[in-house]
């Protein structure tokens, strides 16, 4: 059973009305002995850093979910601010993060020569890797995803990258190392491409 976590941040019942639509049986996550019971979890999130580690960190679900990702390795996504949530830290705030995948989170705006406006908002092109199973079934070319974010993933090390958009600059919107994933678009609201996504991570077990 996918169990999508609540902690009071994200839009849970978009996920729970996609996977219903392409036939994938899937339940909140609220306490320890829901994530017990977990055989993949999807974290999704919006907003501030800090304020989305907060209230994961009390929700008393923090703990078992380290356990079930790092010692029973079971598949885990991440989702906008969800997926820098894996990160080792953000400039956005001074909570650490999850620290699953090392990288740090950084701001278009530390960037000198970005122009660009912010929010990154709206619908772009996303470029997978050669490597990357959840974008290896179901996709053209050129797969449409939408965005909603101002800061972007910087990973440690860019093996754990599955996928880049150009938004000003080329950046990172997907990794994945082992059974942890994490997306910076939103699938949920992405139409065919975010369904097709989504079964893969039904089926994907590590990479």
């Amino acid at each position: 059973m996918i169990k999508i976590i609540d902690y009071g941040v994200g839009n849970i019942q978009a996920f729970l009305t996609l996977l219903k639509r392409i036939g994938v049986p899937a339940e909140r996550a609220r306490s320890q002995d829901d994530i017990e019971t977990a055989s993949r979890l999807i974290l999704p999130g919006v907003g501030h850093f800090d304020n989305a580690m907060r209230r994961l960190n009390e929700s008393g679900m923090r703990e078992i979910l380290d356990q079930k990702v790092l010692q029973d390795e079971i598949p885990i996504m991440g989702v906008c601010v969800g997926m820098q949530m894996l990160a080792t830290s953000s400039e956005e705030g001074n909570l650490p993060g999850l620290n699953w995948i090392p990288g740090k989170v950084r701001s278009f705006n530390s960037l000198g020569s970005f122009t660009s406006p912010l929010p990154h908002m709206g619908w772009n092109q996303l470029r997978a890797e050669p490597h990357s199973h959840l974008f290896q079934r179901g996709f053209d070319e050129t797969p449409q995803f939408y965005f909603l974010h101002s800061y972007y993933f910087d990973a440690e090390d860019k093996k754990d990258v599955s996928a880049k958009a150009f938004y000003g600059i080329e950046f990172e919107a997907g990794v994945s190392r082992g059974n942890v994933h994490g997306v910076q678009c939103h699938p949920e609201k992405s139409h065919q491409w975010g369904s097709n996504l989504i079964k893969n991570f039904t089926q994907v077990e590590k990479c």
